[in-house]
């Protein structure tokens, strides 16, 4: 049995384990980082960088679809999803030798195996290989989440899918049911339509994404059913059995047929089998509770990313790794603003969103001054041929204090920072509107939208 020792050892190599480690070895400390499948955890090589591979190709093929508009004429096209998906796994496999070289560069020893804490110094890692010992000062807690699926319907990954093996399936089915509307059913839904397949979205909820804005939902609706999804919303799925087409749906308000279903239903934090309880690691709700500087309830023992709850954000862990890197260095790192964190869906229309919704806003009393500017009037997104969605500000009325944005269209998850940064320096709408933005950009829709919410739109 090999032992290793170090300052700090991280379980985990997904975005918040492979920062966290970076950061540490960046001020001085030792690390050994434990990971039982590919640097890069499922962020890198099964989610975020993957399935934005085949949004990408999604949208080529739906600029191709579109060629007579921009004078070109294409006689026939052949779109292989199966080559799509290589491209993805490409792609994967490019960022996750990249954090590997990372990890070289910073001298971080990498462990491969199931790390489990035997104690609060002490993980034991079961590898191919055998089994290793890391015997550290500080221990970072990093196994991110998993996909869940709803009671008595088990993912097999062939018929009922889940999103870790949608990214792999190289078949596009004939149709697919997409059971739940959040980023992940969404960006599913899109990449499938793009090549042709029978998409129906399932929702519990009253609306797609349902943790954005109501006006961006009803924008996102409008699109994908012009683009010829079906969308059931409000509805309570019973039962997903085998059927004739190859699996049945049945909900409370009816039944539905298709070659597949995607389960898209949440995450839930990947906590079981990692010796938390004999050492006494608190829970809540099923993530691990820390404290701002991302401790545990045992000291010398952190956690971030997904387990240590929510939003379940590939940004948020990054965030969180450099915090609890610092906390351990002997630094006073700046606790992170659960409230300024993005969120971001990559469909086509892209979402972004900050802050508070114009609902919630006023739920919470605020008085409020809303300002929306359309890409259907920007010139840049004209010019691009991308015109659907708008830039939504709301702020305090009397104070100017950005309360909330939310951005459906073109490049939003790009265009959000602005008022993310600006949230971050206490920024008004004032300083927004003062700031001068390049013209023709789709950046401009922002200063218009800040612009409105005082009364004084141009190009309006």
């Amino acid at each position: 049995m090999a032992t290793h020792k170090a300052d700090v050892a991280v379980v985990g190599t997904g975005p918040g384990g492979y920062v966290a480690a970076i950061r540490c070895a960046q001020l001085g400390l030792s690390v050994a980082a434990v990971e039982d499948d590919r640097p890069g955890g499922v962020c890198l090589n099964w989610g975020c960088i993957p399935t934005k591979a085949l949004l990408r190709n999604a949208e080529v093929v739906s600029l191709f679809g579109r060629a007579a508009e921009f004078g070109i004429r294409i006689a026939g096209f052949e779109a292989s999803y199966a080559e799509a998906v290589q491209r993805s796994r490409r792609v994967a496999d490019r960022m996750s030798k990249g954090v590997e070289f990372l990890f070289r560069k910073n001298k971080i020893t990498l462990v491969p195996g199931r790390g489990v804490l035997k104690a609060r110094d002490t993980v034991e890692v079961a590898g191919t290989g055998g089994t290793e010992t890391i015997q550290a000062k500080a221990v970072i807690l990093a196994t991110g989440s998993e996909p869940k699926s709803l009671p008595g319907v088990p993912i097999d990954e062939k018929t009922v899918l889940s999103s870790n093996g949608a990214v792999r399936n190289e078949q596009a089915p004939q149709s697919i049911i997409v059971i739940g509307a959040g980023a992940v059913g969404v960006e599913f839904a899109d990449v499938y339509a793009a090549y042709g397949v029978r998409v129906t979205i399932l929702e519990a909820l009253p609306r797609l994404v349902p943790i954005e804005d109501e006006e961006v939902s009803k924008e996102l609706t409008r699109v994908f059913r012009r683009r010829g999804l079906e969308m059931k919303t409000g509805v309570k799925v019973v039962a997903v059995k085998p059927g004739g087409s190859g699996v049945a749906v049945e909900t409370d308000a009816g039944k539905l047929d298709a070659e597949q279903v995607l389960m898209a239903v949440g995450r839930g934090a990947k906590v079981t089998g990692l010796g938390l309880e004999p050492l006494g690691v608190r829970l809540d709700r099923g993530f691990v509770t820390v404290s701002p500087r991302m401790e545990t309830s045992v000291p010398g023992v952190y956690a971030i990313g997904d387990m240590a709850g929510p939003p379940l954000l590939a940004h948020k862990a990054m965030a969180e790794g450099v915090v609890a890197a610092e906390a351990i260095a002997g630094r006073d790192p700046r606790p992170l603003d659960h409230a300024n964190v993005p969120s971001c869906t990559y469909c086509r229309p892209q979402i972004a969103s900050v802050g508070l919704t114009e609902a919630k806003a006023r739920e919470n009393g605020r008085e409020v001054s809303v300002g929306k500017f359309p890409f259907t009037a920007s010139g840049k997104a004209v010019a691009l041929g991308d015109t659907e969605g708008f830039v939504k500000v709301v702020a305090d009325k009397t104070t100017g204090e950005i309360l909330g944005v939310h951005i459906i269209g073109p490049e939003a998850t790009e265009i959000i920072h602005e008022f993310v940064v600006g949230r971050t320096l206490e920024a008004t709408l004032e300083e927004i509107i003062h700031t001068i933005h390049a013209h023709p950009t789709l950046s401009e829709a922002a200063l218009e939208a800040t612009l409105g919410a005082l009364g004084q739109a141009i190009h309006l």
